[in-house]
């Protein structure tokens, strides 16, 4: 089989309707866009939005929905049970040492660890939030939890 023996699969290739070409090329006269109407003059299309005169929806929903503040921090939630599974007693978890096991992607972004599950193994808890019963959790099981200031 050679390049110049390609072809493509049989009826996978049309060719484009030309309209207006008479009855024959079967979109002829009106060339499909009906009879009367703002639709089949030429430069008769309505614009994106248009609703035939009523107020359309873009201008009839309000403008600011609620209040969205632009110095929210969005945390990467970490629940200690996925600490117990993934680090060994005596480890630092920190962003490096979370991306390192795969649990963030990104080093520098902000962590919280969550209270959900159980942790027996001592672990130094380097990162920028932690629940309270995060806290009591990781210090019950001897470990310490070092926050930035």
């Amino acid at each position: 089989m050679e390049l110049s023996d390609l072809r493509p699969a049989e009826g996978s290739r049309k060719k484009r309707t030309r309209v207006g070409r008479g009855h024959a090329a079967g979109k002829g006269k009106t060339a499909g866009r009906g009879l009367n109407g703002q639709g089949s003059r030429s430069g008769g299309k309505k614009r994106a939005g248009f609703e035939g005169g009523q107020t359309p929806l873009a201008r009839r929903l309000p403008k600011l929905p609620g209040f969205r503040n632009i110095n929210r921090v969005e945390y990467i939630p970490v629940n200690v049970s996925r600490l117990e599974d993934k680090f060994e007693a005596g480890e630092v978890v920190d962003g490096e040492s979370l991306k390192a096991k795969r649990i963030i992607k990104n080093a520098d972004a902000p962590v919280k660890v969550l209270g959900d599950g159980d942790i027996t193994k001592a672990l130094t808890v380097r990162v920028d939030k932690v629940s309270a019963t995060a806290q009591a959790k990781i210090e019950a099981a001897g470990g310490k939890v070092e926050l930035p200031c």
